[in-house]
């Protein structure tokens, strides 16, 4: 019997003959609400989609709770931190990351106004832009924001 304790899983490994996905986690934040509702976004430092908007983000590391790893790359990315984030749903068509296949854990939270945003990390620039002129978007993430947005209108 294998122990999955967290001092284990970053120990030990366990190889599976069959090919593995990718995990990720993706942060929707938005500011403020209705016809002034803003989403922070990301300028990606890195391929793919190097100097395209994205979604703050990134890989789960060994050893980490999904909301722990969604909550690290929205701070290391944006320098938000303490923001309540709620999963919403998992984004995994094949395809998404054309680095192979990956399935994204997707969170979401809300502010009642904007707060200051300091790109680093992964990415070159964190800025709020307006939900109605969204610039295109990396990987999947126009449906990962609507999702999102839906959910939001849905729970007012």
């Amino acid at each position: 019997m294998y122990d999955y304790t967290e001092k284990n899983l970053i120990v030990s490994s366990y190889v599976y003959e069959y090919p593995r996905p990718m995990v990720t986690v993706d942060a929707v934040v938005f500011c403020d609400s209705g016809a002034n509702r803003h989403i922070a976004l990301i300028r990606r430092r890195n391929e793919p989609y190097a100097d395209c908007w994205a979604l703050p983000g990134g890989f789960v590391e060994m050893g980490e709770s999904l909301a722990a790893a969604a909550a690290r790359e929205l701070m290391e990315e944006t320098g938000l931190c303490n923001i309540p984030l709620r999963q919403f749903y998992a984004f995994g068509n094949p395809g998404r990351d054309p680095r192979g296949r990956n399935i994204c854990i997707a969170y979401v939270g809300m502010l009642s106004e904007t707060a200051s945003l300091c790109a680093a990390d992964d990415a070159v620039e964190a800025v709020w832009f307006p939900v109605p002129s969204l610039p295109p978007l990396a990987f999947d993430h126009d449906k990962i924001v609507a999702m999102a947005l839906e959910m939001v209108e849905k729970s007012l």
